[in-house]
């Protein structure tokens, strides 16, 4: 078998989109498992940009299936304008689209009050496209499935509109926000579900196939580690399992069927929204990391919070997500640095952690070293043997101090600007 999780190391935002292009050149298959259109992820082949937000990032080798799993929420207009954006660059998107009908509708209005109502000094700072409302209308047994969605006309799909509906009306009673109608809800469902009920499928049976037949498949997560509904640094983080155990529970396999977990981090920190964020760089130094990084959100385009390294942090990341291999992006971004803070520890109230403090974070103090920096690009850098001394010193100490190996090193935004160390996929 040859089944690969990819996730996020940090707080989101680590390159995913990329690595999952760059490995899903080899694979068959890639699979969203979590998460919805609050997902940005960029991609740029050959200097075409195409960013998604549902589609998985293998979208763009016309021979790879993509299957939308039932953990995700799913945006039906956002969906259907990606197939469209695709189709127009000559992708055939719908032939090897898979999106299954367990998988959760987000409704215009659930992301209309989740931007009235996430407004005050412990507002997540979420990207306002609901996620959260449907997550939270999931677990509450009223959500509605894509199943309903596309059966809108089936009396239970309909009653199950209904009466989300009829909540979402209620609630935004207490907002700016206009209130939800039955007449205006079918309007906007007709046509989109028309144009979807071709892909629904069976996401779970399809994948387990896949594996079974020994084909590549790859598991694409969003967001990362440290937003994990469960395991990051609530409650800033986001609605579902970011973690790599969610490829699981939000396709329906079981962990048996996993060989590989490759976790993405930058050769940096970065965080958007409220929460706590000790080596976040203030003043200049934020700004440079802000600024040579392009650090603005793919989904919102708001700016990012940056700061150093957390080996703690990736420490964490390792232990939660079961980590066999490393994916380092942006390493271009620290050239022509003195040096280069790295935080290795934590203090708290005079005594060392070497795990990260993941709830007390907020009053932790990060303890640093500066470890060498290098004053040359590595832009063009394809292997680890053209980097400077100092670069490959970094990547090595990186390595050592999480327990990790780096498999791959990003040194620019391009598919080709990439150094593969070691396959994740074995041949």
């Amino acid at each position: 078998m040859a089944a690969l999780v990819v996730v996020g190391a940090q707080w989101g935002d680590e390159g995913k989109g990329k690595i999952v292009d760059l490995v899903a050149e080899r694979a068959d298959m890639v699979v969203r498992y979590a998460g919805g259109a609050n997902a940005g992820h960029t991609l740029r082949v050959a200097g075409q940009k195409l960013v998604t937000h549902l589609l998985p990032s293998g979208v763009m080798h016309p021979t790879v299936r993509c299957v939308l799993g039932a953990g995700m929420v799913i945006s039906p207009d956002v969906l259907v304008d990606e197939i469209r954006t695709c189709e127009g660059r000559g992708l055939d998107v719908r032939r090897r689209l898979v999106v299954s009908g367990r998988a959760h509708v987000t409704f215009p209005f659930q992301a209309a009050i989740d931007r009235a109502s996430n407004a005050g000094p412990r507002a997540i700072g979420t990207t306002g496209r609901g996620i959260g409302p449907t997550y939270s209308d999931k677990a509450a047994r009223i959500g509605v499935t894509l199943r309903d969605f596309v059966g809108f006309e089936r009396p239970d799909g309909r009653a199950n509109i209904e009466a989300l509906v009829e909540v979402w009306a209620a609630r935004a009673k207490g907002t700016d926000a206009e209130a939800p109608t039955m007449a205006r809800t079918l309007a906007w469902i007709e046509p989109l579900a028309r144009e979807l009920a071709p892909l629904l499928g069976d996401a779970s049976t399809t994948a387990w196939h896949a594996i079974r037949a020994n084909k590549r498949v790859v598991f694409e997560g969003a967001q990362g580690a440290l937003l994990d509904l469960d395991h990051g640094t609530y409650p800033f983080v986001t609605s579902s399992n970011t973690i790599a155990g969610g490829a699981c529970t939000g396709t329906g396999i079981g962990p048996t069927a996993i060989d590989t977990v490759l976790g993405i981090t930058k050769a940096y920190c970065t965080r958007v929204g409220n929460g706590a964020f000790p080596t976040e760089a203030l003043g200049a130094d934020g700004e440079r990391l802000r600024e040579i990084g392009e650090e603005f959100g793919a989904t919102t385009g708001r700016p990012r919070r940056c700061g150093w390294l957390d080996l703690p942090a990736l420490r964490y990341a390792a232990r939660v997500n079961g980590l066999t291999h490393l994916a380092v992006t942006k390493l271009d971004v620290l050239a022509d640095l003195e040096a280069v803070p790295v935080c290795v520890s934590y203090r708290i109230d005079g005594r060392i952690y070497e795990d990260l403090p993941v709830d007390d974070l907020a009053i932790a103090e990060p303890v640093f070293e500066h470890w060498e920096g290098w004053d040359s690009s590595v832009a063009d850098a394809r292997t680890m043997e053209d980097l400077p001394r100092t670069a490959r010193r970094y990547l090595l100490d990186l390595e050592t101090r999480v327990g990790v190996p780096v498999a791959l090193v990003s040194v620019g935004a391009d598919r080709e600007a990439t150094i593969v160390r070691h396959e994740v996929f074995a041949r």
